[in-house]
């Protein structure tokens, strides 16, 4: 059975928060991989702390290296980084459980961090906040060019949505979002093919009033699109 990483107390449901201190739990990364640290002092900055981050090894198969706080335990992944080590982290998810999922998602963010924006420890430009995934319950910081930030604890969160199926309902919606749009681009060709046979069946005199009475909807479009605010 899995201890609370601050007082020893035994962890259950979900293992996220201890239900004695109340204290978040992190992941225990020698529990999830044996890792090892191959640089104590990175370039990289914990956007956090402000001290360097450590640079681990993860040993995913082969060398996989992230870079680690060693004070407030937060990790920085770089692109795709975080959706590999998933796939290695968490396998074999092939149901959806909605009572663990709801207990996931009431895990909220560490209460010492207020709620603001972050810089990047690669280029110390300020990152925007993403959702990581539906029903997650975690909100990470993210640098388009240079990766993932989570705060200590966030990891496991996301490992314990995975593991109660989040992947599977995060892949659901997609599906049905691209079942959607895709329905919406039928619809848009076929009253495209209607409203052009329409127009071609008009006698030279309307096809004419037709093309007058659009000028004037393009010309109020390019207004709106050029127009200073």
């Amino acid at each position: 059975m899995a201890n609370c990483l601050n007082c020893g107390a035994p962890l259950t449901g979900t293992l996220l928060v201890c239900d004695y201190c109340k204290t978040r739990q992190d992941v225990d990364l020698a529990v999830v991989h044996r890792f090892t640290v191959e640089t104590p002092r990175s370039a990289r900055v914990c956007p956090r702390c402000h001290i360097p981050l450590q640079t681990v090894d993860l040993r995913l198969k082969e060398k996989f290296l992230i870079e680690r706080c060693e004070r407030c335990l937060g990790l920085f992944f770089d692109p795709g980084e975080l959706e590999a080590f998933l796939e290695t982290a968490v396998t074999n998810v092939h149901a959806i459980d909605p009572q663990r999922l709801n207990e996931v998602q009431s895990v909220k963010r560490n209460h010492e961090y207020p709620v603001s924006y972050i810089d990047c420890p690669v280029c110390r430009r300020l990152m925007n906040r993403i959702n990581i995934g539906s029903r997650s319950g975690v909100i990470a910081d993210q640098c388009r060019n240079h990766g993932l930030w989570l705060d200590g604890g966030e990891l496991r969160q996301i490992m314990e949505w995975m593991k109660a199926g989040g992947g599977l309902v995060q892949r659901e919606k997609e599906l049905e979002m691209a079942r959607l749009e895709l329905e919406q681009e039928k619809k848009k060709l076929q009253f495209g093919r209607i409203d052009q046979a329409f127009f071609h069946t008009r006698p030279e005199p309307e096809r004419r009033d037709l093309e007058l009475d659009v000028l004037p909807l393009i010309g109020r479009l390019l207004k709106r699109i050029f127009r200073r605010e």
